[in-house]
């Protein structure tokens, strides 16, 4: 499969130590196709030097630096803007994501789907390690509004995700916190009427570096997200929002 029309948004903080292990990663599954954009906060950061020494190895890695404020929502809606493939991927640089995943999250975005959730929670999926208040939060959420709200996916609230750049374009991303912005984006989607896809994947909590998920300052905004698709899914509400206004 090719994936020249594919770019990958990587947000980082001092992952130094794990980048080398996420580009050959990248480079056994998708070749040295996709684009590649390390979005990061400050020029200092140690993931930088380590990237710039593989652009011979990827050609089309792009630093990119967040001009949204810092924090990876800054970072993604950074390397959002400064993807040029029709489908992008969000991943993160600790390797607890399933990059086994990309070639079917592709095939799915070329079946039609706006949003490609690989899950943790529908058969087939597991997790390994993490905190387990996020874990027990993050099934709950997933999995109830799967039966709760029709969301075709058991796991909103994971990061790991793909999109259409088209669809991108089109919706008023306002999350304000954190990581949340994929449990923004995927519900919205549904409740618009876009196709999305799920399949099963493997998460693996981090080994090396810190982690930038900061449950009790970002569970409102999980919370508020997940009333949006109930009140859409139970009264129609939201349907025709969601679009840049």
């Amino acid at each position: 499969m090719a994936f020249a029309d594919l770019s990958i948004v990587i947000p980082v903080y001092n992952e130094g130590e794990n980048i080398p292990k996420l580009f050959e990663a990248i480079h056994q599954h998708t070749g040295s196709e996709p684009e590649i954009l390390i979005c990061y906060d400050f020029e200092e950061d140690n993931t930088l030097p380590v990237a710039r020494r593989r652009t011979a190895q990827f050609p089309r890695i792009r630093l990119v630096k967040n001009k949204y404020g810092r924090g990876p929502l800054g970072a993604i809606r950074s390397g959002f803007e400064a993807a040029t493939m029709p489908a992008v991927i969000v991943m993160m640089a600790d390797l607890s994501d399933d990059l086994r995943c990309v070639a079917p999250m592709m095939e799915l975005f070329r079946q039609g789907c706006s949003v490609v959730t690989p899950s943790r929670y529908m058969k087939g999926g597991k997790q390994t390690g993490g905190p387990v208040l996020k874990r027990m939060l993050s099934r709950l959420a997933g999995v109830s509004l799967y039966y709760l709200a029709g969301l075709p996916t058991h796991d909103v609230t994971n990061s790991f995700k793909l999109y259409a750049r088209d669809f991108l374009h089109s919706v008023e991303i306002e999350s304000d916190g954190g990581f949340e912005i994929g449990m923004e984006l995927t519900v919205k989607a549904h409740l618009r009427g876009l196709k999305v896809g799920e399949l099963p994947a493997t998460w693996t909590h981090r080994s090396a570096g810190e982690s930038r998920f900061r449950l009790r300052k970002w569970l409102p905004k999980y919370l508020h997200w997940y009333w949006y698709a109930l009140t859409g899914a139970w009264f129609g509400m939201h349907k025709a929002q969601g679009g840049k206004r």
